[in-house]
């Protein structure tokens, strides 16, 4: 059986590589994904300590459903708004939607 820790390494290595993802990155779409890493890793410690604390009840793959549906309502949401923007503004760079004028 592979260790909590393990799980949780994996998980904080994924948030970390998302975080770094949304700080550093200049393309709406690369946030999104990036957020996207973030939203997985959060699932990954969910399960994980759903596995060693309480196997029996079936709460946190409840959670992790629910992570999962809030994470494709995200992105069809954002990547709505990137291609409405991209259709205005010729350009997804996220310096350069600080207004909300076209």
């Amino acid at each position: 059986m592979i260790p909590l820790s393990w799980y949780l390494f994996v998980s904080a290595a994924l948030f970390c590589i998302g975080l770094y993802g949304v700080l550093a990155r200049r393309n709406a779409v690369a946030i999104l994904m990036s957020v996207e890493l973030m939203l997985n890793a959060v699932n990954i410690n969910l399960v994980a300590f759903w596995r060693y604390n309480s196997p029996d009840r079936p709460v946190g793959i409840a959670w992790a459903i629910f992570i999962l549906a809030i994470a494709a309502a995200e992105a069809a949401v954002g990547l709505a708004l990137v291609i409405s923007i991209y259709r205005n503004k010729d350009s997804v760079i996220a310096e350069d939607l600080d207004t909300l004028k076209y």
